[in-house]
């Protein structure tokens, strides 16, 4: 059996080594979800009859429509726009943050 540590060579110093990297990607990852918080992204619905601004915590910060939309006969169309591009949002945030942690972690899925 080898001496003070794995078999197959692994000993004590790459282990800590190996922790010392997992720590410093735990912190890179922790920065860069404060860094996509801080993001906002703009989508629109209806050709731009609908504006909606989300941050990177998925809370919508603005809501616009364009007074050439609102059709008091008409009420479930302006819902559907707004629901759409609220949804449109939420999924635009999600794939920034799947992208970025993807980037980080280089494939290693759920290790961290």
């Amino acid at each position: 059996m080898a001496k003070g540590g794995f078999p197959g060579g692994m000993g004590g110093m790459n282990m800590n080594n190996l922790m010392k990297q997992a720590q410093k990607m735990q912190k890179q990852m922790m920065e860069k979800q404060e860094e996509l918080q801080a993001k906002t992204l703009e989508m629109t619905s209806g050709g731009g009859a609908v504006k909606v601004v989300i941050t990177g915590k998925k809370e919508i910060q603005e809501l616009k429509i364009n007074p050439d939309v609102v059709d008091p006969d008409d009420v479930e169309m302006l819902e559907d726009l707004i629901i759409s591009a609220v949804n449109e949002a939420i999924r635009q945030v999600e794939e920034m943050y799947n992208a970025e942690m993807g980037r980080m972690t280089g494939g290693l899925g759920g290790m961290f």
